[in-house]
């Protein structure tokens, strides 16, 4: 029996891959440009440290208040033209929010560009699903791999300034205007027409839903509707797990276990690297062995590393623990996103909308979540969220794809 081949890889499709890599690199970086000068703005502008925390809290909520509206302007503008002019905003947002002359000014710009960037992600998402969709086989790993490379840049960018002392404005404008200028030359090698109707993507979506043992048993909408919940604990599971790696793993090895500045900063380091290498592998992992059985392995390891390092703690345990739970959920947030794009019975965009949405919620509400439980048990405790999440993933990921990629030929 012979197998399908899969299509050709055109040209012009190679190219839409490359743009389409831009733009994951520019909305990396252009935020984490801003990053490194937060304590000359609270220092300039003398906040304390509750209106500091309320101002760069409004950067995630912008981003939900403002997600929602992603699907219907792809839908209206195309996925492409949305990205890019994103792009450009979320540079504009970020550079008034950097020489903003107020807390007030700060809160209202950082607010605009967190909604900038968050119909930004969802539109990038979106394009690197259609190209991943030409090409036949997962790619979008890849996309997000660079993404971390941008966050790198800028943050490498914005550190650099900063210690030359680079007034904020012609810092943060001349970053806006580099990588909007570079978002700018990526649109004309992004995919042309309009975003895919529902009919032409969801076919093959529509046959595992009902062939699924996993995705059946609920009719109609509820069974749509349960995937879809299932689909955005996944990417909350991946979320919660990158949260207390930024937000809590230098503080519990410093505070808890004892560990110097330096020392204490390796686990987030560690969570972001190995997350970053398991994102570059992740694509052939996923053809080889499929969405479920990648999420699954990725979640087991999750809960069995990070849980082994809570159950007998020490320094190189705990980095460890957050290596391995980095490297287990790198696939978790673009499997979701790829599993919502192609559910049957959504308009386009809907389903990546709401993953990508509801995946922010979590990112809002993990830290004080985790600090009300460390508050009144330990931070030890709170960082069960860890394992958990990765035992929430282990659960659910019946309803992510089993397809692999086919050998070119059998039999």
């Amino acid at each position: 029996m012979t197998i399908p081949l899969r299509p050709p890889v055109l040209r012009e499709h190679r190219a839409a891959r490359a743009a389409v890599a831009v733009l994951f690199l520019t909305n990396g970086a252009i935020f984490a440009n801003l990053l490194p000068r937060y304590p000359q703005i609270k220092s300039d502008l003398g906040l304390s440290n509750a209106q500091y925390g309320l101002a760069v809290a409004a950067f995630p909520f912008g981003a939900l208040v403002a997600g929602l509206a992603a699907g219907a302007l792809i839908r209206r503008f195309r996925s492409s033209r949305v990205a890019v002019a994103g792009t450009v905003l979320t540079g504009l947002g970020v550079l008034c929010a950097g020489v903003a002359p107020s807390w007030v000014a700060l809160a209202v710009t950082l607010f605009l560009a967190g909604s900038m960037d968050a119909i930004t992600d969802v539109a990038q998402n979106s394009h690197g699903l259609r190209v991943q969709r030409l090409y036949g086989r997962s790619i979008l790993n890849g996309f997000h791999a660079v993404w971390s490379i941008g966050a790198v840049l800028g943050g490498l960018m914005g550190g650099l300034a900063a210690g030359l002392n680079v007034p904020r404005g012609v810092h943060l404008g001349v970053s806006a205007l580099v990588f909007s200028l570079v978002s700018l030359t990526a649109l004309r090698y992004l995919l042309p027409g309009p975003e895919p109707t529902a009919s032409n993507v969801s076919s093959e979506a529509a046959s595992q839903l009902e062939s699924d043992p996993a995705r059946r048993g609920a009719p109609g909408r509820l069974r749509l509707g349960l995937v879809v919940a299932a689909l955005v604990l996944i990417a909350l599971g991946g979320a919660l797990v990158e949260d207390a790696g930024s937000t809590w793993a230098a503080v519990y090895l410093s505070s808890t276990l004892g560990a110097g500045v330096a020392v204490a900063s390796f686990g987030y380091v560690a969570l972001v690297g190995s997350q970053f290498v398991g994102r570059l592998l992740g694509d052939r992992f996923v053809d080889r062995f499929g969405q479920r059985a990648v999420a699954r392995a990725g979640g087991a390891l999750a809960a069995v590393g990070m849980g082994a390092a809570l159950l007998f703690p020490s320094v190189p345990a705990t980095i460890a623990g957050f290596a391995l739970a980095g490297f287990g959920v790198s696939t978790l947030v673009p499997a979701a996103m790829h599993g919502a794009d192609e559910l049957p019975g959504l308009r386009p965009g809907t389903g990546l909308t709401l993953v990508s949405w509801l995946m922010r919620l979590g990112f809002l509400l993990s830290p004080p979540v985790v600090g009300l439980v460390a508050d009144a048990v330990g931070l030890r405790v709170g960082l069960l969220v860890v394992p958990l999440a990765g035992v929430l993933v282990l659960t659910l990921s019946g309803v992510l794809s089993a397809t692999r990629l086919p050998e070119k030929r059998s039999g």
